[in-house]
């Protein structure tokens, strides 16, 4: 007689202990994702959860294992698919739709479908300054100016099967000039003595002049010159380069974080609170120097690095996501036969 309500406590108090068990959360991220750890310790915190960050190596790589295992998700939110990727996941099904408070706030660069966006960038060209200022060389003016003898062998670029900058800037140029055009200006350009190399990290830090490599004209990003700034021991006044926002090089890409489709439904609830902690003011700010990218909430405040060095071009040039879904292989494949072979 006197047991049962002994049992019965330590039964109430097992079930209090299960409930304050921090919730697993999954979140799948390409490998650029990073935030400052405190402000992830935060998140679990409030939340009650516990973050496990999956690197999925590319955008996407990350996606192609998110349909490999939709069977079986791996995750219960993803973040870094972007307005390039997206009729890809629609696709295959494998997101699922947020309707909470971040998904219905305007945007300063809207995504579409069931992603929310979290940031935006552009992929464009960068030059080192004093490399051209030294040479009293003017710069391009055009993607037919640069193809000329007066700029031979000062152009890295990526290329577009193995790299997303490159992938994204062999968009623009299609985009822009138009497909035809758009391959015979890289033809041009390779008899001009363009160079390729994998990935952007050898681009910029192998190949580009202010790394000590031969080429003043570099495929980056427009955030790259705030970057340059940020993390120089001598604090200048001005980014020793530039960007170079020519008509038909310059891409905008548009990153956002979704459900997955499939996944834990105990996870569902803490997944929502973490597509609105990617929108919150504090995350909204850290991005802008962790991932180097552009708030995507409306009126974001830009760190002073980002508001004084990374400008946004006035114009960029996009193909129809659908179309660049169905032709980048395509794409990709001219454009190694024209450039390489």
């Amino acid at each position: 007689m006197q047991r049962r309500p002994f049992v019965f406590s330590l039964a109430a108090l097992a079930l209090v202990s299960a409930h304050a068990q921090p919730v697993p959360l999954r979140v799948l991220v390409h490998d650029s994702f990073e935030l400052p750890p405190p402000l992830l310790a935060q998140f679990e915190k409030d939340a009650g959860a516990k973050l496990q960050l999956i690197k999925g190596g590319d955008a996407g790589e990350m996606l192609n294992k998110l349909i490999l295992t939709r069977a079986k998700p791996i995750a219960d939110v993803v973040f870094g698919i972007d307005n390039a990727l997206l009729p890809r996941a629609e696709k295959a099904g494998v997101l699922d739709a947020y309707d909470g408070p971040a998904a219905r706030r305007p945007s300063a660069a809207p995504l579409g479908g069931a992603l929310v966006p979290v940031d935006y960038g552009f992929v464009a060209l960068n030059i080192d300054k004093a490399w051209f200022a030294q040479r009293k060389l003017a710069l391009p003016r055009s993607l037919d100016e640069l193809a000329q003898p007066a700029y031979r062998d000062l152009l890295v670029v990526q290329n577009p099967a193995t790299s997303s900058p490159g992938q994204a800037f062999l968009q623009a140029t299609i985009a822009g000039l138009g497909e035809e055009a758009a391959f015979a200006w890289w033809g041009r350009l390779r008899a001009n003595g363009v160079k390729v190399v994998k990935g952007w990290t050898e681009a910029y830090y192998t190949e580009f002049t202010r790394n000590g490599g031969t080429r003043p004209i570099v495929v980056s990003y427009a955030s790259s010159p705030a970057a340059e700034v940020f993390f120089s021991k001598d604090a200048p006044a001005e980014s020793p380069t530039a960007n170079l926002f020519l008509p038909g090089g310059v891409y905008r890409q548009v990153e956002g974080v979704a459900l997955v489709k499939g996944a834990a439904p105990a996870a569902r609830a803490v997944a929502g609170q973490f597509i609105e902690f990617l929108r919150s003011a504090p995350v909204q700010q850290a991005l802008q120097t962790s991932m180097w990218m552009f708030p995507a909430e409306a009126g974001a405040p830009r760190v002073e690095v980002m508001r004084r060095h990374a400008s946004e071009p006035q114009a960029f040039s996009n193909p129809p996501a659908e179309l660049a879904s169905e032709r980048s292989r395509a794409w990709q494949e001219r454009w190694t036969r024209v450039v390489l072979k």
